[in-house]
C-alpha cells in the first residue's frame, strides 16, 4: 500500500457564526451556485447569437423570478429526494425531522426533479418554451455542483472508497457514518468528493459551453438538457466506483450503487430529449 500523503484539511463546517446564528460552508455552496448560476443564465440570455433567430427564449427580467423557482426546486426536490431515496426508514417514527434541513440531508437526483418541476411552472407562468427553459437551467446547473461538491468535501461526507493511492485521505467521519466499516478504519480513501466536483461540475460545464458556444446547441431546444442528462449519468456513475455506497442500502448490489442506479433514468431521459431535439431540428 502506498503510504498516505495527504492530511484530511478537517476544516470547520461552520464558515461564520454571530451568537447563535451559525451559516455553514453547505449552505453558502447552495447560495454560490445557484447566484452564479443565474448570472450565467442571464449572459447566455443576453448573448444573442446564440438562440435561434437572435431571440432568447424570455426577457432578461425574467431570472431573478427564474431563481426564486430554482431554489424552491432544489430545496424541496433535493430533500425530498433524501428523504424518500436514501432514508426513507428514519423518518416514518418522525416525520417531523423532514423540514429539519439545516441538520443537512439533501439528494442530487430529488433536486434534479425539483427543479425540473420548477422549470416546467416557470415556463407555463411565462408562456416561455419549455425546453430552452430547462436548456439554460441544465446549462448552468454544473456550476452548482461544483460548489455543492467541494462542500461535502468540507463537510468529510459522501467519501470514497478504501484507496492505494498517493492522495487518499482519513475522512474522520467513517465509522460515525458507517458503523459497518468501522473495522477497517483509520484506513485512506478516495476525495471522491473532488472527483466529482471536477467531473460534474467543472469538465461537464466545459462540455455544455462547448456545445452552446460553438455547436449551436442552444436552437435545438432539448439538446442541452439531454447532454447534461447523459453527461451527468456518466459521470455520476463512473465517480461511484469510487465513492463509499452505504452498505445498508437496498440497490447497494456488487457494482450497482444507489447513485448509479437513480442514474441509469437519468441517461435513458436524456437519449429521449436528444431524440427530440433532432427531431425538432430535422427539416
Amino acid at each position: 500500500m502506498i503510504p498516505l500523503e495527504l492530511t484530511f484539511p478537517n476544516i470547520d463546517p461552520v464558515a461564520f457564526a454571530f451568537g447563535p446564528i451559525t451559516i455553514k460552508w453547505y449552505g453558502l455552496a447552495y447560495l454560490t451556485g445557484l447566484i452564479l448560476g443565474s448570472v450565467y443564465i442571464r449572459r447566455l440570455l443576453q448573448t444573442r447569437r446564440l438562440w435561434r433567430s437572435g431571440e432568447p427564449p424570455f426577457d432578461t427580467a425574467r431570472v431573478d423570478d427564474l431563481l426564486i423557482y430554482m431554489t424552491i426546486g432544489v430545496i424541496v426536490g433535493g430533500r425530498l429526494g433524501s428523504v424518500l431515496l436514501y432514508e426513507p426508514s428514519s423518518y416514518i417514527h418522525d416525520p417531523l425531522k423532514v423540514l429539519m434541513i439545516w441538520k443537512g440531508g439533501m439528494a442530487f437526483h430529488g433536486a434534479l426533479l425539483g427543479t425540473g418541476v420548477a422549470a416546467w411552472l416557470f415556463a407555463r407562468h411565462t408562456k416561455a418554451p419549455v425546453l430552452s427553459v430547462m436548456d439554460v437551467c441544465a446549462a448552468a446547473v454544473p456550476v452548482g455542483l461544483f460548489f455543492g461538491r467541494l462542500a461535502n468535501f468540507i463537510n468529510g461526507e459522501l467519501f470514497g472508497r478504501p484507496a492505494d493511492v498517493s492522495w487518499g485521505m482519513v475522512f474522520p467521519h467513517v465509522a460515525a457514518t458507517y458503523p459497518q466499516l468501522s473495522a477497517l478504519e483509520p484506513t485512506p480513501r478516495h476525495p471522491s468528493q473532488l472527483y466529482e466536483a471536477a467531473l460534474e461540475g467543472l469538465i461537464l460545464w466545459l462540455f455544455l459551453r462547448f456545445l452552446t458556444h460553438h455547436r449551436d446547441a442552444l436552437k435545438q431546444p432539448g439538446l442541452v438538457l439531454s447532454m447534461f442528462l447523459i453527461g451527468y449519468g456518466c459521470a455520476r456513475s463512473f465517480c461511484e466506483l469510487f465513492r463509499q455506497p452505504d452498505p445498508a442500502h437496498a440497490l447497494t448490489m456488487s457494482v450497482l450503487t444507489p447513485g448509479i442506479a437513480y442514474s441509469i433514468p437519468m441517461i435513458l431521459l436524456g437519449l429521449y430529449f436528444l431524440t427530440v431535439s433532432r427531431r425538432a431540428a430535422s427539416p
